[in-house]
């Protein structure tokens, strides 16, 4: 059964697109089987995954309208990953879940990912960079979250509302979603700043912070234009080591929970 994993922040510039498309290259190249799913309107992640969003026969727009199963809109992309993509029809998406009644706005995507789970070890959402409808529906349906930000000023008072989601979705609707991982992006090692809320989201979130540190790259910032992750453009930078370390941890986090599960 997959596990659900939310890539979620509802501060934009901060890695969160980034961290789903790569992570996701990362756990398909150690032979997992994965699905990604683009629900931020944007639609950057199904770009930086080699797919245009303009010309996607369906997109999970068209899931969530319930237009087609989520079987037809998957894609499988040139780094062995599936992909349900989106694009700007998502903001259409957001105002039919709006009219529903409220018990049921924030779950028509775990109803409809229900089927894919057998499917897949790892599925992975991009979320909005908003707290909106779409990152509530993202929350419900994952297992757990992870948070990509930057070690800046506001990054501590931006968290804060996530965390508020994060709990109320846990005491109404989602009672196993956890903190998958708190990972530090764009860190720059040179900055007294970023090494001092490095230090205190260690210790605010203890060992929910992911021991990988993204830093700052510039081939990072390069692979979304050849549409490609860092992992199929530059597996040797900075960033993909980073990353394919992000997806050891993440798969280590797995094996952990498994034998626990096996020993319960």
């Amino acid at each position: 059964m997959a596990r659900i994993i939310a890539v979620a922040n509802q501060k934009g510039g901060v890695g969160k697109t980034t961290t789903a498309v790569n992570l996701t290259a990362g756990l398909a190249r150690m032979s997992k089987r994965v699905l990604l799913i683009d629900l931020d309107p944007q639609g950057n992640a199904t770009m930086g995954s080699g797919v245009d969003k303009r010309e996607a026969e369906y997109t999970i727009c068209e899931v969530l309208l319930k237009e087609c199963s989520a079987d037809d809109a998957i894609v499988r992309t040139e780094e062995q990953f599936d992909l349900i993509p989106g694009n700007m029809d998502l903001t259409a998406a957001e105002m039919e879940l709006i009219g529903l009644p409220p018990e049921h706005r924030g779950s028509q995507l775990r109803k409809l990912l229900e089927p894919l789970r057998a499917r897949y070890d790892f599925i992975l959402i991009d979320c909005p960079p908003s707290l909106s409808l779409l990152t509530i529906n993202a929350l419900t349906a994952a297992d757990s979250v992870i948070i990509p930000m930057q070690c800046e000023y506001y990054a501590l008072e931006g968290i804060s509302s996530l965390m508020d989601t994060v709990q109320m979705l846990q005491a109404n609707g989602n009672p196993q979603l956890e903190i998958e991982g708190v990972l530090r992006t764009m860190f720059d090692v040179r900055s007294k700043l970023a090494n001092a809320v490095s230090d205190e989201l260690t210790q605010f979130f203890g060992d929910k912070v992911f021991r990988t540190i993204v830093p700052r790259n510039v081939r990072l910032a390069e692979a979304p234009s050849y549409g490609q992750s860092i992992v199929g453009y530059d597996k040797s930078s900075k960033g993909g080591v980073a990353y394919i370390a992000l997806a050891g941890e993440v798969l280590r986090l797995q094996r952990e929970r498994d034998k626990l599960e096996g020993a319960a």
